[in-house]
C-alpha cells in the first residue's frame, strides 16, 4: 500500500487563517478536526499553519503525508455507536522554529492570520528566565509568542484572537500575564503593551475530548481497511466540548457554533469549568479507590457492574448535581453524556491510570462539594465513602501508590496507627486537603466508613449505603 498523500486524496487548499502551536494527538483530533467540519460547510474556508513547540516534533512525518492524516471516532454518542474514519486536510504546513526561525517570524506579515491556538502541555505556559528576544528561538512557548506578537506590532498590523487549550485554569489569563512579563523583562515599548491590551483578545478556554492517539494495536488492520498507510492517524471519542470565554464577536471570525459543533462562547466559563471538574472528573475520582479495592479494573467495568453503576448514578443525582450553579436540566443532560462516555467499549480506561495523584484530585474535584454539602446540613454519603476508600487504599500494602512524595510519607506514617487514629491524623493534615477536616466534623463518620470497608469490603459497603 502507498502512504497517504494528496495524490491519492486530492483536496481544496484554503488560505492560512490559524497559527497553531502544537501538532500532537490532541490538537489534531480536536482543533484540526473542528476546522475540517467548518470547511466542509464552507463556513471558515481556512487552514492552520502549525508551529512545532519543541525541536523534535511531527513536522517531518506530516510533510511525508502532505499534512494529511485520519481521525477515527469510536464510541457512543446520543445512544448511537460511532465508528468512523475521516481524512483531515486542515493543516497547510508545519514550521519548525528551531530550524527556520525567520519563517516563524514571517507569520506576523500575513493579514489572513487572525487566530492563534495552542496546546503545548500544562508545562508549556511557563516562564524561562534565560529567554531573550534575540534568541532564535526562545525556549518557552510564551516567549516565542511574545516575539511573534512584537513583530506583528512593529508592522502596525491588527492583533489576534488567542485561545490556548492547555489544561490549566484560566489559561488565557496566565498566557497573557507571561507575555507582559517578557515584555517588561525585554524592555519592549510601552506602546507594545498598549497594543497587546487593545488589539488582541486573550481567551480562557476549557477543552473536553478523550484522544487516545495512534491506535498502535490495530494500525495494520486499519491501514488495510482504509487502503493506505497512515503513520499519524488519531483515535478520539465522538464527544467533544469547547468552552471559550470571550466576546461573542469571536463567533463571526471563528464560526464553530454555526457549524453545529459543541462549542460554547461565554463571558464567564467558571460554571462550565466547575461542571466538568465536578461532574466528569469527580465521578472518576470517586470510583477509583472503591473500584480498585473491589477488584474492578476499568471505567467501563464500573458502569457494567450493578453495584458500582448504581453508586455512580446516585452520586450524580443526589450529591453532585444539586450543589452546582447551572440549570438542573442542563446538568442532568451533561451527566447522561458523561455516563455514556464512561461506557465507551472502544476505550480501556484503567482505574490505575486515573488513580495517579488521587489526593490532590479528591481535593480539587470532590472536597468542595463535600464541604458545600456540610454547610447545607447535608451528608454526602457517597463522597464520604470515596474519601474513606481513598484512606484504605493509600494505607494498604496491596497497591502501588503513585502520588507526591510528601503525601506518600504522611500515609506511611499513618500505617503505624490504628484505623481510627489514622483517620483523625490524616484528616487533620491541611497539607493534604487544604483544610482541617477533623474541625469540619468528619472524623467519626469517615472512621466508621473506613472500619466498614476494612471489615466487609468495598462492595459490601456501597451495597448498604442506602
Amino acid at each position: 500500500m502507498e502512504k497517504l498523500s494528496k495524490q491519492m486524496h486530492p483536496f481544496q487548499q484554503y488560505p492560512e487563517k490559524v497559527i497553531q502551536f502544537g501538532e500532537g494527538n490532541f490538537m489534531r483530533g480536536f482543533v484540526d478536526w473542528q476546522l475540517q467540519q467548518m470547511n466542509q460547510q464552507q463556513l471558515f474556508e481556512g487552514s492552520a499553519v502549525v508551529v512545532q513547540p519543541i525541536q523534535q516534533g511531527l513536522g517531518e512525518m506530516l510533510a511525508e503525508q502532505d499534512n494529511l492524516y485520519t481521525v477515527l471516532l469510536e464510541g457512543i454518542l446520543d445512544g448511537q455507536t460511532i465508528n468512523s474514519s475521516e481524512i483531515i486536510t486542515a493543516i497547510n504546513r508545519v514550521i519548525n522554529p528551531y530550524d527556520d526561525f525567520q519563517a516563524f517570524l514571517d507569520l506576523a506579515e500575513d493579514d489572513h492570520l487572525e487566530i492563534i491556538l495552542s496546546n503545548t502541555t500544562e508545562a508549556g505556559i511557563s516562564y524561562v528566565e534565560e529567554d531573550a528576544l534575540d534568541m532564535t528561538p526562545p525556549k518557552s512557548f510564551p516567549a516565542k509568542l511574545t516575539a511573534l506578537l512584537y513583530r506583528r506590532f512593529q508592522l502596525n498590523k491588527p492583533g489576534f484572537i488567542i485561545i490556548p487549550c492547555e489544561l490549566i485554569d484560566r489559561n488565557g489569563d496566565k498566557l497573557k500575564e507571561l507575555i507582559l512579563r517578557y515584555s517588561t523583562a525585554w524592555q519592549l515599548d510601552d506602546a507594545f503593551k498598549t497594543w497587546l491590551e487593545e488589539r488582541n483578545t486573550f481567551c480562557c478556554s476549557l477543552v473536553d475530548r478523550i484522544v487516545p492517539g495512534y491506535p498502535r494495536q490495530k494500525a495494520d488492520e486499519l491501514n488495510e481497511r482504509h487502503g493506505y498507510i497512515d503513520q499519524l492517524m488519531v483515535k478520539a471519542e465522538p464527544f467533544m466540548l469547547w468552552v471559550i470565554e470571550g466576546p461573542q464577536e469571536i463567533a463571526e471570525k471563528f464560526p464553530l457554533v454555526e457549524a453545529g459543533l459543541n462549542v460554547i462562547i461565554t463571558d464567564d466559563m467558571t460554571p462550565y469549568r466547575e461542571r466538568k471538574v465536578h461532574l466528569l472528573n469527580g465521578p472518576h475520582t470517586a470510583m477509583v479507590p472503591l473500584g480498585l479495592l473491589a477488584g474492578v479494573e476499568t471505567v467501563e467495568e464500573i458502569m457494567a457492574d450493578p453495584d458500582f453503576s448504581g453508586f455512580i448514578d446516585e452520586l450524580f443525582t443526589e450529591e453532585l448535581i444539586p450543589m452546582l450553579n447551572l440549570p438542573q436540566s442542563e446538568l442532568i443532560e451533561y451527566a447522561e453524556q458523561i455516563k455514556e462516555r464512561f461506557k465507551n467499549p472502544f476505550v480501556r480506561h484503567e482505574l490505575t491510570s486515573i488513580a495517579l495523584n488521587s489526593i490532590s484530585k479528591f481535593k480539587a474535584r470532590l472536597l468542595p462539594i463535600l464541604l458545600h454539602s456540610l454547610e447545607e446540613n447535608k451528608l454526602p454519603k457517597r463522597i464520604i465513602a470515596s474519601l474513606a476508600g481513598l484512606i484504605v487504599l493509600y494505607r494498604s500494602n496491596q497497591f502501588t501508590i503513585q502520588d507526591d512524595a510528601q503525601v506518600i510519607s504522611i500515609f506511611e506514617e499513618s500505617k503505624e496507627m490504628s484505623s481510627s487514629e489514622a483517620v483523625t491524623f490524616l484528616l487533620s493534615k491541611e497539607s493534604l486537603w487544604g483544610a482541617d477536616l477533623v474541625a469540619c466534623g468528619l472524623a467519626d463518620t469517615v472512621s466508621h466508613a473506613v472500619a466498614a470497608i476494612e471489615s466487609d469490603g468495598a462492595r459490601a459497603f456501597i451495597q448498604q449505603l442506602d
